[in-house]
């Protein structure tokens, strides 16, 4: 794909100094840019790149006074991260436009699609799938019976829903999420073995959801797992049966929820925290990364970290106190051997 400095200015509302039909077909950071690149400067500590860069096109902010001359066209706009920020879901949306089906494509009979969309090969859709308008379905995706996905979806290779399961508008589900395993239930008998408990409940993904890759959402035992809407999970988390994730809340890689644990609105949980299951988590909530939640947290908008958990500031005292130890061990045994010799 190739757009000239001309275009791209105009889709940017933005003014143009240099040739207005040099053409771009790549996006690439300014220190590592070519011939064929557009790239943008925004922070002042990378503006010396300006002077060198080989790219074709960079976008800078209107305010952007020169210190000698550039080598490059440059398109002016009011804010050059946000106008790139722009152009990137612009480039993005193209990159990955698909519609039609692919062959070798295995729809039951009974499932209900909806207009545009695209459909990979090897995907599977079962019996009474309902699937909205311009929903994206890539190759190897397994939707199982009674599925319900909202318009304007996107599934990319691999994904697994389960049967039951209900998926909203605008949600977005990387390589390899599987959404609706059996949650971790096994009643433990008498002779020391377990016995599976079946999960008949389902799992609820609301509207603007995205799930990284990897990531697993259980069904319930009984009800529903429940994803609020405008949630961000990263790749490798795991969300277990009967947990409910209010809205946009955000959790970082390697993050487990354990069952029935609810969790608030716009909280943020770190990359590998741990909580513990049938709890809940206050609204606004923090958490730095590898910490443990053993217990619910009632306080809103507040910061925790550590194993156990403790207030942020507390916690970061409390590790200035122990790298200390040493000392304070030192200046004890050498307390200690005074007082002997007394």
């Amino acid at each position: 794909m190739q757009f000239t400095a001309e275009q791209i200015a105009t889709l940017l509302n933005g003014t143009i100094e240099g040739d207005p039909n040099v053409s771009v077909s790549q996006l690439a950071k300014i220190e590592e840019g070519s011939a064929e690149t557009l790239s943008f400067l925004s922070n002042p500590k990378y503006e010396h790149f300006l002077y060198t860069t080989n790219s074709a096109v960079v976008i800078v902010n209107q305010s952007l006074v020169l210190q000698r001359e550039v080598s490059c066209t440059l398109i002016r706009v009011e804010d050059a991260y946000t106008a790139f920020s722009e152009l990137l879901k612009i480039y993005h949306t193209l990159r990955n436009e698909r519609t039609g089906r692919d062959e070798q494509v295995y729809i039951h009979e009974t499932a209900k699609i909806g207009e545009g969309g695209y459909i990979g090969a090897f995907a599977y859709l079962g019996r009474d799938v309902r699937v909205g308008n311009n929903v994206k379905i890539y190759p190897r995706v397994y939707i199982g019976d009674n599925v319900s996905i909202g318009d304007d979806c996107v599934l990319f290779p691999g994904v697994t829903v389960y049967y039951d399961c209900v998926i909203g508008a605008n949600v977005i589900l990387h390589a390899g999420v599987v959404v609706g395993s059996d949650g971790f239930g096994f009643a433990p008998q008498s002779d020391g073995s377990y016995d599976k408990v079946p999960q008949i409940g389902n799992v609820v993904i609301e509207d603007n959801v995205e799930i990284g890759s990897n990531t697993v959402v259980d069904r319930a035992t009984m009800g529903s797992t429940i994803i609020r809407k405008g949630v961000k999970l990263d790749n490798l988390i795991q969300i277990a049966h009967n947990v409910e994730i209010g809205e946009n809340t955000v959790i970082a890689a390697q993050t487990g929820v354990s069952g029935s644990t609810k969790v608030g609105r716009g909280v943020i949980l770190g990359g590998q925290v741990g909580l513990v299951g049938h709890i809940s988590i206050a609204n606004g909530t923090q958490v730095q990364a590898q910490s443990g939640i053993n217990k619910s947290i009632k306080e809103e908008n507040m910061k925790w970290a550590g194993t156990p958990f403790a207030p942020l500031t507390a916690h970061l005292r409390s590790q200035v106190l122990y790298a200390k130890l040493p000392i304070l061990e030192k200046r004890i045994v050498e307390l200690e051997q005074k007082l002997k010799e007394k």
